[in-house]
């Protein structure tokens, strides 16, 4: 039990990733505990074992009977207990808790549309998995509200940053291109394959700064995660997209 006076609880102080898992593998496990040690250094917290979390994790599915199945395993680290106010225990004792659920992938593209939530670049919070979510649970409100499946996010400077709780990517005149991770956007794990299997297919990529026009010239558009992989987008604010072949090579290239 996560008692009431936990920081992620009361605060959101901490972190959390979830991890793909198939046929009881938990996929990119070791890039996924990078990620959470990183976050770990940047919010100044200790870094937790990571033989143990990996040992919850599989508990988890365990747990939930899902060794054989497609599920998300969810680890979520808190910087424990710290009796009320904002600043933490000298020394915290961080609280780490996993669960696993079913993970069916989408089917079929996505319908987006812009959120009016935007992402803030300026906060290193928007560069981390962390417990603070609330701008993401709103955007993807709005999509669900407006009939679609997810919802394209600026950042303050009216740039194109994210979905909701995917990386954003656009194919044009041959190249590819996402958002630099200095719109706000945080290094997804998936995204990373991807740029490296587009590498691999001697596909140009860039990271870029760009406004939502870049995407009215796109050939193709796609959202990546660990969980939906590499999923094409159908429409954004009406403007549709036929299926791009490479998104499906750029798929096949990432292993996802």
């Amino acid at each position: 039990m996560v008692p009431a006076d936990d920081r992620g609880f009361t605060l959101g102080d901490g972190l959390f990733e979830t991890v793909l898992a198939r046929g009881g593998e938990l996929v990119a496990l070791s890039a996924h505990l990078d990620r959470l040690t990183a976050g770990c250094a940047a919010l100044g917290l200790p870094a937790p074992d990571r033989a143990a979390a990996a040992r919850r994790m599989r508990q988890a599915l365990a747990d939930a009977g899902l060794q054989d199945d497609r599920a998300a395993v969810r680890l979520t680290l808190t910087a424990g207990s710290g009796g009320r106010g904002l600043d933490r225990p000298q020394a915290p004792s961080l609280r780490l808790v996993a669960t696993a659920a079913p993970a069916p992938k989408p089917a079929g593209p996505a319908r987006l549309i812009t959120a009016r939530v935007r992402r803030n670049e300026r906060s290193p919070a928007s560069r981390l998995k962390s417990l603070s979510y609330l701008d993401n649970v709103l955007a993807r409100a709005e999509a669900r509200a407006a009939g679609a499946d997810e919802a394209l996010m600026l950042n303050t400077a009216g740039a194109l940053a994210c979905a909701a709780a995917a990386n954003l990517f656009w194919i044009r005149d041959g190249v590819l291109f996402t958002p630099a991770l200095d719109c706000g956007v945080l290094a997804g794990i998936a995204r990373g394959e991807v740029l490296a299997g587009a590498g691999r297919l001697g596909l140009a990529a860039q990271e870029v700064v760009a406004g939502p026009e870049a995407l009215a010239t796109a050939e193709a558009v796609f959202l990546t995660n660990a969980l939906i992989g590499v999923r094409p987008a159908a429409a954004l604010d009406g403007r549709a997209w036929a299926p791009h072949p490479l998104v499906e090579k750029l798929a096949e290239a990432a292993g996802r």
